[in-house]
């Protein structure tokens, strides 16, 4: 390999393109929508407090939101893709993001309203019991399974086209560690939904908390990311040998 190619965790150079200034100001809309005083600034005392109670769901949210940001900069900086399909799962990325962000502050601020026993404020005023909440889940498992299968499609684009963009083997490799890391992401998201279907219709308190529960899941992702990079190399491996 030629001695411009990159290994992960560098990036390939060159100027942010239009395509990834359009997805960052995307993404930074996404965060003002999150904003912990809602639509107005506090106009007293009693409201920045109340603001301020949402904070916890504020910065939950936000983590969640910079994670799926950044899962789209490593790639846009690392493989420096262009061409339709990468540029209309860019633009799908910004559509599933915008959607999500509600979905997204809702559940963590019900989330937060619940094991604080209302002293978080409950972000909904028309919550009526568990299938409401088990229905959140619903719209949250959807937006998180859609915007981490959108992230997986961009990276499988690079392994693809790993011949094309002259990735040597630990690039290549890394690309589809992160294809295995979002794939899982988007399994887990549907596992909830799954979840939610098998649920009683008067599911119990402790019922309503198990699709939530599944994404502590999500605490195997570094060992699946390690599945899909060793299979790649075995792939890269016997291409070599080929």
């Amino acid at each position: 390999m030629s001695g411009q190619n990159r290994t992960d965790g560098a990036w390939r150079g060159g100027d942010t393109t239009r395509l990834e200034a359009f997805v960052d100001a995307a993404f930074a809309f996404a965060v003002t929508l999150l904003v912990i005083s809602g639509d107005h600034l506090p106009e007293s005392l009693d409201d920045l407090l109340r603001a301020l109670k949402n904070l916890p769901a504020f910065a939950a949210s936000f983590v969640m939101v910079a994670m799926f940001w950044y899962a789209h900069v490593r790639w846009a900086r690392q493989y420096r893709m262009d061409g339709l399909p990468a540029t209309l799962l860019s633009l799908l990325l910004v559509f599933l993001v915008l959607v999500y962000v509600y979905p997204l502050r809702l559940l963590f601020g019900t989330f937060f309203s619940w094991v604080t026993g209302g002293w978080v404020p409950m972000p909904l005023s028309d919550v009526r019991g568990a299938g409401d909440i088990l229905l959140m889940f619903v719209a949250y498992g959807v937006a998180f399974a859609s915007t981490s299968a959108c992230i997986a499609g961009l990276y499988q684009l690079a392994w693809r086209a790993r011949g094309k963009l002259a990735l040597d083997n630990e690039a290549a490799a890394s690309a589809a560690g992160q294809v295995a890391s979002h794939a899982f992401f988007a399994l887990i998201g549907l596992l909830s939904i799954g979840v939610v279907a098998l649920l009683p219709q008067q599911a119990r308190p402790w019922q309503v908390a198990l699709p939530g529960c599944v994404y502590f899941l999500l605490s195997f992702t570094g060992w699946i990311y390690t599945i899909g990079h060793r299979h790649a190399q075995r792939v890269l491996q016997q291409e070599s040998n080929a």
